[in-house]
């Protein structure tokens, strides 16, 4: 049996919900002998467009860009939309920038830290635990803009609001992730009628964004999780690695997750050893070992595999096992069954044991 909560008369059922589930998921991690720990998200609607509840200058809804290997197989795209796999294009989580933005208050990002504290409290993992943050570039890429006149303005007004925020989490002694998929499927999604040069450019520019909203935060207190879009699709239009390498390499944040048990991304590890000089001697790399988007579960010897092969490039202490992605972008209907994503979790904790095993021999 899992430990309940005790119903407090001061907690509305919906927080009472969330704490339980949160400690579901707190719980299990710990069992399974995950040490960094998540809340899974379970208080956002998405990991993005919770931002629309936490800063005003956001309304009304707008058609969202598509991406572009969907749009190659749009018999596919449909049958997605179709099963919840992705999100339509007329999604209501889409909304606009319409007005100047301003944090309105810290009761949401307050009740998760209060939530999460609670959780620790009662399953303690061994290193810690994380809470997610939007980047300026990834909510500047889904919350269109209709109200500043360029891309940087609209950036620019993002970093002092969502500043606060990431000060929050770091300050109450949680890791802060931001997630910047922005760098990534950003390139086909809505960027995708850029040139490489262009996009490229504001690549640039959302990673200027994040080092300033991060300025006055210590760089091993930050993990930057990288991906191209967390869907099961054909992904033949991803932009590889190496065209961003050096862009992704010039965050602040010491601890990078990127997707690389993916089939389009698997073979990357290539490129972290052909462009080695380019890491930072303080970057810890942190590869997606399971695959977030299929119900196969990874073997531990390959999971062991593929955490040995980025050892070799950083040395040992500086890499560490994760997934490519989340399991679900949404709650409704994800892609991999909920008891599959425990089981590769747990092949994933196996795995990392069989690394170290043999590093140690």
């Amino acid at each position: 049996m899992l430990e309940h909560f005790e119903a407090h008369p001061d907690v509305p059922p919906a927080a009472s919900i969330l704490e339980e589930s949160v400690l579901q998921t707190v719980k299990k991690q710990v069992e399974l002998g995950i040490t960094y720990v998540g809340d899974g998200e379970m208080s956002k609607p998405s990991y993005v467009s919770y931002v629309t509840q936490r800063l005003s200058g956001f309304g009304g809804s707008a058609l969202g860009p598509g991406t572009a290997d969907l749009a190659d197989f749009p018999e596919f795209a449909k049958q997605q939309m179709e099963i919840g796999a992705v999100i339509p294009r007329n999604s209501e989580y889409i909304k606009c920038c319409v007005g100047p933005i301003q944090y309105k208050d810290f009761n949401a990002v307050n009740e998760d830290m209060r939530v999460m504290k609670k959780v620790m409290e009662k399953n303690k993992p061994v290193d810690g635990a994380f809470l997610t943050a939007a980047s300026p570039g990834v909510v500047a890429l889904f919350q269109v803009n209709k109200y500043f006149s360029t891309h940087e303005e609209y950036i620019s007004a993002l970093v002092p609001e969502l500043a606060k925020e990431y000060a929050k989490i770091v300050e109450n002694g949680f890791l802060l992730q931001l997630d910047c998929p922005d760098l990534a499927m950003g390139r086909h999604h809505a960027y995708a009628k850029l040139s490489e040069e262009e996009f490229l450019r504001i690549a640039e520019i959302n990673i200027q964004a994040l080092n300033a909203a991060t300025a006055d935060l210590p760089p091993d207190k930050i993990r930057m999780h990288l991906c191209w879009g967390n869907w099961h699709g054909p992904h033949h239009k991803d932009i590889p690695i190496e065209k961003i390498f050096k862009i992704v390499m010039s965050a602040r944040p010491n601890i990078l997750l990127f997707e690389s048990a993916n089939p389009r991304h698997a073979h990357e590890v290539d490129t972290f050893e052909k462009l080695k000089d380019q890491i930072p001697e303080d970057k810890v790399l942190v590869p997606g070992v399971i695959d977030s988007t299929t119900n196969f579960i990874e073997h531990p010897e390959l999971v062991a595999k593929r955490l040995l092969s980025f050892s070799k490039i950083v040395g040992h202490h500086r890499v560490q096992a994760g997934s490519d992605c989340g399991f679900a972008t949404f709650g409704k209907l994800p892609t991999v069954h909920p008891d599959i994503a425990w089981a590769k979790l747990g092949a994933m904790v196996e795995g990392a044991r069989i690394a170290a095993d043999q590093i140690n021999i």
